[in-house]
């Protein structure tokens, strides 16, 4: 039986206030990471050595992805998936809080960017176990029938988390006197999240558990290893699972962080222009996706997807031409268009995955799914996408790139049937054991 649908509607809004602070906290590295870290961190690299290495120590945050989404997997589905949000949120809230008080490496050298890149290590972790969790929270109490609309709150953390990151920086360039942004103001942004991580912890501390993983707990179902059981009984989700997973991120990262740096390095907008850009595109952003979780529920999660993810393959190359023009209507449009292929492939995606998966091993399946996809879409395109403009000199190869991870995410959902996409259809048949004479 499920949960009243007000107790749901406060669980996913929980859901979704805790996303927003941890991808507030993993989204203001990424933004640092174009505007600040350097000239702070990797001073004695060129100017595109630098931004490469920055933009480097952002991707290795995705690299302890998948080690924490494996580990707090398996205690998800152990322990339980409400246990699991507060620990992310605290590792999260602790490391990003310790950025914002690191030396510089004018004061004390190399230990600047190791430090920096332990701590996004730390970041990486926290947010790989973070997304089942708050997503199983809302889908496993959501209505039958509304899965993929609640499951879709926590993605709204991400357009969310986006707006809110981007507004604190540009407030801080705006009204810090000039050079102190660069100096130590960009430090109030990580500090920030101590305050939030507070905020956070109250609202998860008060909600209840799952109601679908209790059900599993009170007839003792529960897996002692569930990601090999995952791998035994669900090998083929998981390949599909990942593979769809890389699009969405992808598509994500290229906007939040590409795109202000190839804006302010390569057409030479200002930062402040740029950051306002990405803040109007993030509350359409947020809009859309909303429609698409609720589109996924009238639909089907697989239609939806599809749409996003042909509308990204179309759109991938009129979008650079747009933003080539350096006009701020016409950039502003382009990016609209390309999180909207985000938002219709994101918006159903955690009832799309975690539903490929049985409630005993589903934060283990959909968590590996997620952080695999993670680490290949959004941890490596804006490093590949900086790599392939100084290496080509044309948005053309950026737009290749992006078209193709697009393809390779939807040619992994269009075959997909049934029997890979309802875990609960592939339940095996009772063994009847015949009576003894």
């Amino acid at each position: 039986m499920s949960r009243p649908a007000p107790k749901a509607r406060t669980v996913a809004l929980a859901s979704y206030i805790g996303t927003t602070i941890e991808w507030y906290d993993f989204f203001i590295y990424g933004v640092a990471a174009t505007l600040v870290f350097r000239t702070q961190f990797f001073p004695a690299f060129s100017e595109f050595g630098g931004t490469l290495a920055a933009l480097a120590t952002f991707a290795v945050g995705f690299i302890a992805r998948p080690i924490g989404g494996i580990v707090m997997g398996h205690f998800g589905d152990r322990v339980g998936r409400k246990s699991m949000l507060v620990v992310s949120l605290l590792i999260m809230g602790v490391a990003t809080t310790l950025i914002g008080l690191i030396p510089t490496y004018a004061a004390i050298g190399v230990w600047a960017p190791i430090l920096l890149v332990v701590l996004r290590l730390a970041q990486g972790a926290g947010v790989g176990g973070e997304w089942a969790g708050a997503v199983l929270m809302a889908i496993e109490n959501a209505p039958p029938k509304r899965r993929s609309l609640y499951g879709c709150f926590p993605q709204l953390g991400l357009p969310s988390g986006i707006l809110l990151s981007q507004l604190v920086f540009l407030l801080l360039t705006e009204f810090l006197p000039a050079g102190a942004f660069a100096t130590w103001g960009w430090r109030i942004a990580f500090l920030l999240s101590a305050v939030l991580i507070i905020v956070g912890l109250v609202i998860r501390l008060r909600i209840e558990e799952s109601a679908d993983f209790e059900r599993v707990r009170a007839t003792g179902q529960v897996e002692k290893l569930p990601l090999i059981q995952a791998f035994r009984q669900s090998p083929l989700q998981l390949l599909v699972g990942s593979v769809a997973s890389i699009a969405a991120p992808a598509l994500g990262y290229l906007v939040s962080v590409y795109m202000v740096s190839y804006g302010t390095a390569q057409l030479k907008l200002p930062t402040s222009t740029m950051l306002w850009i990405i803040i109007g595109v993030s509350v359409f952003w947020i809009v859309l996706m909303l429609a698409a979780g609720i589109a996924g529920d009238r639909f089907g999660r697989k239609r939806t997807f599809v749409v996003g993810a042909v509308l990204a393959v179309v759109w991938a190359f009129p979008m650079f031409a747009l933003v080539d023009t350096r006009s701020v209507p016409l950039i502003f449009l382009a990016l609209v268009v390309i999180t909207a292929a985000n938002a219709i492939m994101a918006g159903p995606q955690p009832a799309l995955i975690s539903e490929m998966f049985p409630i005993r091993l589903r934060y283990s399946g959909a968590s590996l799914c997620y952080t695999i996809g993670s680490v290949v879409g959004g941890g490596l395109t804006p490093l590949l996408a900086t790599a392939l403009f100084a290496e080509y000199g044309t948005t053309m190869a950026v737009s290749t790139l992006i078209a193709g991870i697009s393809l390779l995410s939807l040619a992994a959902i269009l075959p997909a049937g049934r029997r890979i996409l309802y875990a609960e259809e592939r339940r095996p048949e009772p063994v009847v054991v015949p009576a003894s004479d």
